[in-house]
């Protein structure tokens, strides 16, 4: 049994226990090899019942590989040794980093802010560069707030490799099944881990950090995790974030290289734009080979809408009585301009867009209460464009960007008022049309 005070192999002297589960234990202590005594950190595996030779080849594998690592923000490898205290006992000595794991710090409540999280970002990408860049490359696979520590210096400084694995591995040969539940991707509990697994595992621990829900706890649409709506993040910064948790490998970032440049750019390259519709909308999109149909439902009556309604009421009914004792082409002007506000009001309500492209034409429709009031039709074979307006127009803080079809000089734009999009949807809807279309 051990114990606080228990000098292990004459050297290093168990100080406390920080951490404890089947057949292993993790110390703080003292090696009393240097004067004044270092702190150190001790991992120790009991052999025995509890533990398989799997997880054996594992704790060696971790020391093996830790021994060949030399990064300032990977704590160093010291010593590795086996004593026989009644059970067997391997353990593995590592510097000691003081500072807090990103788990405590969100267990006692911690909020992360959005430049936090990509300084935290950064530092992750920076060692993921270094390991995967060794011949062969290092795979951590077990990335996630409690492998990371927030150090005193506010440096990120990445632990437990317990999960270790290089890219020398035979294929096809058995393997651990290792990694925690809503942080490893897919591929990695089939096996077949790559770099991309190490940042799919980076995205899910950075929107833990911003919702400050666990990524398992979080809904999820086809099988991508749904954050957007929870958290107030620069659009780049989300795009990055879906561009690490894409379930499908192939659509993932390849390299912490080229995920460090893009974040750093705030330009997500077009093959990591979100194709799949954001979580919470309404629109129906409806394709096949020969058509694309679109509808884009008002949002309804919203409570901040209620206060301009009161304000319209108020207007008409003041002027309607002196409208109808004399007519009065001063009083008609008054009508006329109560019609501004209760179109703000009725259109991002009760409006609704039908766009129908097929390969030859296509019509957009604009209707309020189901009455079509504004048609038009053009070429689809002369669309050669499609993105997002740049408008610098707001109303309430909400810029007037829409969704620009453009053929030729002729442009076609939808989703300013009536009915607005979100952001997020209009993004959604540039590169679903630039699909059907075959266009870039």
């Amino acid at each position: 049994m051990l114990q606080v005070g228990q000098v292990l192999r004459d050297r290093y002297q168990l100080k406390q226990q920080l951490g404890q589960n089947a057949g292993r234990q993790t110390w703080l202590a003292g090696d009393l090899a240097q004067q004044p005594p270092e702190p150190v950190i001790v991992k120790l595996l009991a052999f025995g019942d509890q533990v398989q030779w799997d997880n054996l080849k594992l704790f060696e594998r971790e020391a093996h590989v830790l021994k060949q690592l030399n990064h300032p923000q990977i704590p160093k490898y010291r010593d590795y040794f086996s004593i026989d205290d009644r059970i067997l006992w391997f353990g593995l000595v590592q510097n000691y980093i003081p500072g807090s794991s990103l788990k405590e710090l969100l267990t006692q409540g911690r909020k992360f802010s959005e430049q936090e999280v990509r300084k935290i970002a950064t530092d992750v990408l920076q060692i993921l560069i270094y390991l995967h860049q060794l011949s062969p490359a290092v795979l951590h696979r077990d990335i996630k707030p409690s492998n990371l520590i927030l150090g005193e210096d506010e440096k990120i400084y990445l632990v437990d490799f317990g999960a270790v694995q290089d890219r020398a591995a035979v294929e096809g040969a058995t393997f651990t099944v290792v990694g925690t539940y809503g942080y490893a991707p897919m591929e990695q509990f089939g096996g077949r881990s790559v770099p991309a697994s190490d940042l799919y595992a980076l995205g899910a621990t950075l929107i833990h950090l911003l919702t400050g829900t666990p990524p398992a706890d979080l809904p999820q649409r086809n099988m991508r995790i749904q954050f957007s709506d929870k958290v107030s993040l620069k659009l780049d910064f989300v795009r990055w974030i879906e561009g690490l948790t894409e379930p499908d490998v192939e659509q993932r970032f390849t390299t912490a290289h080229q995920a460090l440049e893009a974040l750093n750019s705030r330009r997500i390259p077009n093959s990591f734009l979100p194709v799949h519709q954001p979580y919470g909308s309404r629109i129906s999109c409806k394709k096949s080979p020969s058509q694309l149909d679109l509808k884009i439902p008002g949002r309804g009556i919203k409570a901040s809408d209620t206060f301009l309604l009161f304000w319209v009421l108020v207007w008409y009914g003041g002027t309607f009585p002196i409208g109808l004792l004399s007519f009065n082409p001063i009083v008609l002007l008054f009508w006329i301009a109560g019609l501004l506000p209760l179109g703000m009001v009725l259109l991002p309500a009760f409006g609704e867009v039908d766009i129908r492209l097929y390969r030859d034409s296509f019509v957009m429709k604009w209707k309020l209460l189901g009455i079509c009031y504004r048609q038009i039709q053009g070429k689809t074979s002369a669309i050669h464009r499609v993105r997002k307006s740049d408008e610098s127009i707001t109303i309430n803080g909400n810029p007037l960007a829409t969704v620009v079809l453009q053929a030729g000089v002729q442009e076609y734009k939808f989703g300013a008022i009536a009915p607005p999009l979100a952001e997020l949807e209009r993004d959604w809807l540039v590169q679903e049309i630039k699909d059907w279309l075959k266009i870039k």
